[in-house]
């Protein structure tokens, strides 16, 4: 592991061990359909064995066992292990909890849908954990993937790239003072894009708007904080899906700013 990925991990752990709630709209069924978009319906998954890579504090695996999947693997390897596994002891009798990265998930070769949601574009060399996606899935098993976007997010890359450049490097309590400064203009830009059609405007009414405020704090705070961060244009999308193997690919440009892809197994 390199010393880029390591202090990309140790950051997300510190991130969700000062964020550990799941709220509302934020660990939803209705979220993962928002991401899926035309690309999986929530039915589909029912009684599926599926893989969740980069778990974090356990939402994911919530939307997924609100789908009415039979198992999930969850995968985090921060010290928010333990919070992963606090959050979703109710339901610990479907999970199998890993404590690792990606990249070690397990050759099952029984897994129905492996599912990476915002993680990949957190690590510098993804394309050992696409392959292992392929490893762990059935034939004609499929890998769903959501990653921040190039296309449609031209103005906010020149502003959150500056930023980025100290804000990598605050500590954490000085980082969630700026953000809850920024947090104040960024209110009334969410009222201004219900009304104006001003960029990312529909992330702004159909994402954003939806949060509650702390959830809004800690999105920023996730833009803000990891050490490594990679927007993917649409044809780097389909060339990291195409050389883990997989076939079938589909994109989806989630609300103009984001990219969701699906692949499925060669059977």
């Amino acid at each position: 592991m390199t010393d880029l990925s390591a202090r990309t991990i140790s950051d997300f752990g510190d991130q969700w061990l000062a964020y550990q709630d799941n709220e509302g709209y934020y660990a939803s069924a209705a979220l993962l359909e928002d991401i899926s978009g035309p690309l999986l319906a929530s039915q589909d998954l029912t009684g599926c064995k599926v893989a969740d890579i980069g778990s974090g504090t356990g939402r994911i695996v919530d939307m997924l066992l609100a789908c009415d999947v039979q198992h999930v693997v969850a995968l985090e390897p921060s010290q928010a292990f333990e919070v992963l596994k606090t959050n979703t002891r109710e339901q610990s009798n479907h999970i199998t909890y890993l404590n690792t990265t990606g990249n070690n998930l397990p050759s099952y070769g029984d897994i129905d849908y492996v599912f990476s949601i915002g993680v990949l574009h957190h690590v510098p060399d993804p394309q050992p954990t696409v392959r292992a996606a392929y490893s762990a899935l059935r034939p004609g098993g499929r890998f769903l993937v959501w990653l921040y976007g190039k296309e449609g997010n031209e103005l906010y890359l020149l502003f959150t790239g500056l930023a980025r450049l100290f804000t990598t490097r605050l500590p954490d309590p000085w980082l969630k003072r700026f953000v809850r400064f920024i947090d104040i203009p960024l209110v009334l830009y969410i009222h201004l894009c219900q009304r104006l059609a001003l960029p990312l405007h529909r992330y702004m009414r159909n994402h954003m708007s939806k949060l509650t405020p702390s959830v809004r704090r800690l999105t920023i705070f996730d833009q803000l904080n990891p050490a490594y961060a990679k927007y993917y244009s649409y044809q780097e999308c389909r060339i990291l899906l195409e050389e883990g193997g997989f076939t079938d690919i589909h994109l989806y440009h989630r609300h103009g700013y984001s990219w969701t892809a699906i692949g499925t197994k060669r059977y």
